[in-house]
């Protein structure tokens, strides 16, 4: 499944690697976290380096493919 984790505040994207590789922008109104995650626990576990690096957690959002892409 894609998620998108939006935490308040900004982090770099040279700090993906900190997060299973995804896909990290940041902009005025916070920071992005995007990618695929195998199943719950990945995303947990996401969700726990986010706390580790005392980010705020604004919504996490499961994005739902367009059905042509799911392999």
């Amino acid at each position: 499944m894609r998620y998108e984790i939006h935490v308040e505040g900004r982090i770099g994207a040279s700090r993906s690697e900190f997060f299973d590789g995804m896909h990290i922008t940041s902009g005025p109104d916070g920071t992005t976290i995007a990618g695929d995650l195998a199943d719950q626990s990945a995303l947990h576990g996401l969700l726990d380096r986010v706390r580790d690096f005392g980010l705020t957690v604004v919504s996490v959002t499961r994005v739902d493919r367009d059905p042509k892409e799911r392999s």
